[in-house]
């Protein structure tokens, strides 16, 4: 037997099998010392039962088919889903004993473990376990791993799959009340419906450049020939309320958690300020999505919703590419300020921010020159430092916390000073408390922050 050979053969065993081989050696050597033949003969039965075990297990030959239904598919952080896995016997013969395990990341939660013993021809096994989502993400289901064991437990050999599945887990949506302080977003109609730039007559018609997905019957080729570019009409429309929401993922502008106290009664409270803002993103967007406003998603990293042709996102797209957000390691605003100026979406812009400082804030505030009266929704840092939050895995300085924490307070001074309405997030409070509270400000009898004060 070539060393190969042996050595799967010795990994195959399993600790009952490595301790019988030992106690084998053992007494063939106490045998041969002593010159008792008896106690060789036992040590060769010993040592001949792990071998035929081995032998046994490594006749067998299965085909297994595996089909799993994951019960959400779309989870939402926090949530359970439910998954049936079956496990099909496609052999001609009866299947033996099988150790299967499924094979989850470790933010689903353990990994489950079954057995199933002499499965027939043809038949199928359905298999159940629960996953719980503690963080977004998508992550992979399976493959499956098999083992297959001898009756004794001595021998063990694994095989492994290729099937998998997908399960994505997407930020918690929380119901909101009210506008937030947004003029008209209630769609389209009603008192917020008014029309854009009608058409008076041919040569007194509206237009602009055309754009990817632009219906071509609606080319001005006269204006088209005078101007050298591709024009189009613009013909009278009812106006429909939209928003840019811009969501800022920088790793530097947000404080990790780990045990950080939520609100009470929220079994799942976000662990940090970036989770927080996400949270906020998806509720908020899908608020305004489900009152018929169309919305544009910006982020640090640029646009992020890919659909600037057509000039929106729908709820589930929204929540698709919230999931996969990570941390970026951009240190400025740069992509999204440049996303934000060249947007085609008419309205106000609700950015969520983290930690900014004032270069930050000025750079947004230039973008914004419209009429509309954009939003900002920003952690209270020392709320989220004393509940445990950190800027690195080592506790700040006194000094280096509260340089931090005067960075951002300027930051918010220059938003309330451009007009913003600014709402700061302690780590108890939910985004419906929050958007509630950014509402109020916006009406003229509610509370509204001026540009010198910076609450505690």
């Amino acid at each position: 037997m070539s060393r190969s050979r042996l050595a799967e053969a010795a990994s195959s065993l399993t600790l009952r099998g490595r301790c019988l081989v030992a106690a084998g050696i053992t007494l063939c050597l106490l045998g041969a010392l002593l010159g008792e033949r008896p106690l060789v003969r036992l040590a060769l039965f010993v040592l001949a039962l792990p071998v035929l075990s081995a032998a046994g297990v490594a006749r067998q030959r299965f085909r297994l088919a595996s089909r799993r239904t994951v019960t959400p598919s779309r989870l939402p952080r926090g949530g359970d889903a439910d998954v049936l896995l079956e496990v099909t016997n496609t052999d001609q013969r009866t299947g033996g004993l099988w150790v299967l395990s499924e094979q989850l990341p470790a933010e689903l939660g353990r990994r489950p473990r079954f057995v199933v013993e002499r499965l027939s021809s043809g038949a199928t096994a359905a298999l159940r376990y629960r996953l719980h989502g503690t963080r977004r993400g998508r992550f992979p289901l399976g493959p499956l791993r098999l083992r297959l064991v001898d009756p004794f437990g001595l021998v063990l050999r694994t095989a492994v799959g290729s099937d998998t599945a997908t399960l994505l887990v997407v930020p918690r949506v929380r119901p909101l009340t009210g506008s937030g302080g947004l003029a008209g977003a209630g769609g389209t109609g009603g008192e917020g419906a008014r029309r854009s730039i009608a058409i008076h007559g041919e040569d007194d018609v509206s237009t602009r450049e055309y754009r990817h997905g632009d219906d071509l019957r609606m080319v001005h080729w006269r204006a088209t020939a005078r101007t050298g570019e591709l024009m189009v009409r613009l013909e009278e429309r009812p106006w429909r309320a939209a928003a840019t929401l811009l969501l800022d993922t920088r790793a530097s502008a947000h404080l990790t958690g780990g045990g950080v106290p939520g609100s009470s009664g929220d079994a799942a409270p976000p662990s940090d300020t970036l989770e927080w803002v996400v949270e906020a993103a998806a509720s908020i967007g899908t608020h305004l999505l489900r009152r018929g406003a169309g919305l544009r998603l910006i982020a640090d990293t640029g646009d992020l919703d890919g659909l600037g042709v057509r000039g929106g996102v729908s709820a589930e797209e929204l929540l698709d590419q919230l999931a996969e957000l990570t941390p970026s390691r951009l240190t400025g605003l740069d992509l999204a300020v440049e996303a934000l100026r060249r947007s085609t979406v008419d309205g106000p812009a609700i950015c969520l921010l983290g930690l900014v400082a004032p270069q930050d804030v000025a750079a947004l505030v230039r973008a914004r020159s419209g009429p509309d009266t954009d939003l900002a929704v920003l952690p209270h840092a020392e709320s989220w430092l004393d509940a445990g939050a950190q800027r690195t895995r080592r506790p700040l300085s006194p000094g280096a916390r509260a340089q931090l924490v005067q960075r951002h307070d300027d930051g918010i001074r220059l938003l309330r000073a451009a007009g913003w309405q600014v709402a700061l997030a302690r780590p108890e409070e939910t985004v419906d408390e929050v958007w509630s509270r950014l509402g109020a400000a916006g009406t003229p009898g509610g509370a509204r922050w001026t540009g010198s004060e910076v609450p505690a």
